[in-house]
C-alpha cells in the first residue's frame, strides 16, 4: 500500500457506519493527508448574500451596539406591517395622480363649465343691480339704447 498511489493514500478503511453514529456520511480521506484533493467549500446561502438581508443584520447589529433593544414584536411582523404601510400610501399616491392627471378633454370641458359659471354669477349680479336701481336711472339707460340704436340706423341708410 505504501506504492503512493493516490487511491490507496486518501481513503480510510477503517470508517465504517455504525449504528451509534449520525447518519451523515464522513468523508473518505483525512485532513492533512491529500494535498492534491480539492477540498470542498461551504456553498453560500442566497439569503445571507442578498442585500436586503444584509441590510436588515446591519440594522439590527447597529441597535445592538447603541443599546437600542428592538421591540417585542418579531422581526416578520414588523417587516409586514412595513410593507402594508407602504403599500397604502403607495395607493394614496397612485389615487392623487388619477385625480390631478386628468386628459386634455377633462380639461377643456373643466374650462368650459368653469367660463358658464362665470357668465351666470355675471348676469346675477347684473340681474340684482337692476332690481336694486332707481326707475328713472332705468329710464335714462333705455333712451339712450333707442338713440344709438337711431344714429346707427341713419348711418346705415
Amino acid at each position: 500500500m505504501e506504492d503512493g498511489t493516490l487511491s490507496d493514500r486518501c481513503v480510510d478503511t477503517g470508517l465504517s457506519l455504525s449504528l451509534g453514529r449520525s447518519v451523515m456520511a464522513e468523508p473518505d480521506y483525512l485532513e492533512g493527508d491529500c494535498e492534491e484533493l480539492i477540498k470542498p467549500k461551504k456553498l453560500l446561502n442566497p439569503v445571507k448574500s442578498s442585500r436586503n438581508h444584509q441590510d436588515l443584520h446591519r440594522e439590527l447589529m447597529m441597535n445592538q451596539k447603541r443599546g437600542l433593544a428592538p421591540q417585542n414584536k418579531p422581526e416578520l411582523q414588523k417587516v409586514l406591517e412595513k410593507r402594508k404601510r407602504e403599500q397604502v400610501l403607495k395607493a394614496q399616491r397612485e389615487e392623487q395622480e388619477a385625480h390631478t392627471k386628468r386628459s386634455d378633454l377633462e380639461i377643456e370641458l373643466m374650462k368650459r363649465q368653469q367660463k358658464l359659471e362665470q357668465l351666470e354669477l355675471d348676469q346675477q349680479k347684473d340681474e340684482e343691480e337692476q332690481e336694486n336701481t332707481p326707475e328713472f336711472v332705468k329710464m335714462k339707460s333705455n333712451l339712450r339704447r333707442t338713440k344709438q340704436e337711431v344714429n346707427g340706423e341713419e348711418l346705415t341708410t
